[in-house]
């Protein structure tokens, strides 16, 4: 099964470069390549289903880039990676799973997404691993259609608590999708067809 990776990057011969290091292997498959994340994000977000999004600060204004992992994880628990064409500043560096530089060879970019999947923690679900009951609250919610921040708010939770269920949900039920918890939530009788927008 390839990993879905999203390159959010406004040079068209860098996200090219990228491209073709991910083809070259054939582990990784790119849903997309983006110029930046205007427009409808959650939509693009939530059609594309990415395992990781490798996204070029540079694409958000300065007062918003220390941010932009918070930003993404309203709509998604991929991984982000930073590409950094330029020099960053370490503030900003500090909220990504994992940097690649212009310079790095390949072998080094793939090393790097690989690193950050598996710091995530994304391995496939153990046998008789049940849901919580406070992970079971968070899928109705993600079946429902809520966003991250809606599910933080309706539980007083923190949206990093929040991302922190949704990927042990990922993980104990091996499904990535909005679409596929949607449709386990509805097998599992946790919702009914009614309750979903």
């Amino acid at each position: 099964m390839s990993r879905r990776i999203l390159i959010v990057v406004p040079s068209s011969i860098a996200a090219k470069g990228l491209e073709q290091v991910f083809s070259d292997l054939g582990e990784f498959e790119v849903c997309a390549i983006l110029q930046d994340l205007s427009g409808p994000v959650e939509v693009q977000l939530r059609t594309m289903a990415p395992d990781v999004i490798i996204v070029d600060p540079s694409v958000y204004d300065f007062a918003s880039r220390n941010s932009i992992k918070a930003r993404i994880a309203e709509y998604t628990d991929a991984a982000v990676i930073a590409f950094a064409a330029q020099p960053l500043e370490e503030e900003v560096l500090r909220q990504f799973e994992g940097c690649i530089g212009l310079m790095d060879s390949p072998t080094a970019v793939i090393r790097k997404v690989r690193a950050a999947l598996e710091d995530r923690g994304e391995t496939p679900r153990a046998d008789g691993e049940e849901l919580s009951q406070r992970e079971k609250e968070i899928l109705i919610c993600v079946a429902r259609g809520m966003l991250n921040k809606e599910i933080a708010d309706v539980y007083n939770l923190s949206i990093h608590t929040v991302i922190t269920h949704r990927k042990n949900i990922t993980r104990k039920t091996g499904i990535k999708t909005v679409a596929g918890l949607t449709v386990y939530a509805l097998l599992n009788n946790l919702i009914d067809m009614n309750s979903i927008e």
